[in-house]
């Protein structure tokens, strides 16, 4: 609530904000400290793994694979981007974090979130001509064309999001000033102040749209294209082996994009839904993806799996 205030008496805001562990389970909450290493261990070490497997071997050199470097980079920084706060409160039971630190660690966690929307995008396009003009695969994914492809989703991402810590530092805050999570969002803090926030919700709201919702329209549309195209094929074993070349890259969009529209519609609908909801929805929204991608492509991609063994054997 915002402090009533006298004429001409002025309140500051605060200068940090509390985070939230496991609402009604602080007693205990250390026990979720070995699970939450092990996650951030496994996410660290598999997409680590995975970009030095691709560098390593050049005959993985090729524009799938540099998708999925992409897609590990853009996890690990999820992953380091949530870390400091995530692990202050189950090891230190430490919960506050300054303001400006904490509109920080949103603009990498938006900027990270948007360039995985950006690379998953590029992952459906790597699908839809690999299946649909194979001959010209590797004239139409030229090297340079991957980079530069690679180079204009990064940019965007930055820029996008960039406003962002702009428009919250013009808003002012009020107390109580505990956010719902273990780290700092954007419509999380936005929700903490007491001034006018409807720039702050309609930049955001336009930033969700012109990026995740495009890339997920467009992704949704290039698996029409390959299902079309699969269909046209004549032999049964044919459609099989080109729809398993895409199972990985469903599983990658389904892992990041059900937790994001789901915490999406708990801060934006979800007003009187349980504390533990927004935690559980906002923790599988930043950990999950980073941890299930490189399982996930390390188990269907007989290349990655079969580099991955040949080093441990080793």
């Amino acid at each position: 609530f915002c402090v009533m205030m006298l004429p001409n008496v002025t309140v500051e805001s605060p200068d940090v904000f509390l985070l939230t562990g496991i609402p009604g389970l602080e007693n205990v909450q250390s026990w979720f400290t070995i699970p939450l290493c092990t996650m951030y261990v496994v996410a660290v070490v598999g997409n680590c793994t995975i970009l030095f497997i691709i560098h390593t071997e050049t005959s993985l050199h090729q524009p799938m694979y540099y998708f999925l470097s992409m897609l590990a980079l853009s996890d690990l920084g999820l992953s380091v981007s949530t870390m400091p706060t995530m692990l202050s409160i189950f090891l230190f039971n430490s919960r506050e974090v300054k303001v400006s630190a904490c509109i920080a660690q949103l603009y990498f966690i938006h900027t990270f979130s948007l360039m995985e929307s950006a690379v998953l995008l590029t992952m459906a396009f790597d699908r839809f001509v690999a299946i649909q003009q194979p001959l010209r695969y590797t004239s139409i994914l030229t090297d340079s064309a991957v980079l530069r492809t690679g180079v204009a989703f990064a940019v965007r991402s930055v820029f996008m999001v960039m406003p962002t810590p702009i428009l919250l530092r013009r808003l002012r805050f009020c107390l109580p000033n505990v956010l719902s999570h273990s780290f700092c969002l954007h419509q999380d803090v936005m929700k903490l102040s007491c001034s006018d926030r409807r720039v702050n919700s309609i930049f955001g709201l336009f930033v969700v749209v012109s990026t995740m919702g495009l890339d997920s329209m467009l992704i949704v549309l290039s698996y029409i294209l390959i299902i079309s195209t699969v269909l046209g094929i004549a032999s049964r074993d044919e459609r099989l082996k080109a729809l398993n070349t895409c199972v990985s890259h469903i599983c990658a969009v389904l892992i990041f994009y059900i937790p994001m529209i789901g915490i999406s519609m708990i801060h934006r609908f979800g007003k009187h839904a349980s504390p533990l909801v927004h935690v559980f929805m906002a923790d599988v929204y930043v950990l999950v993806p980073p941890v299930m991608n490189p399982i996930v492509y390390s188990v269907k991609t007989k290349q990655i799996r079969r580099r991955i063994l040949l080093r441990f054997h080793r």
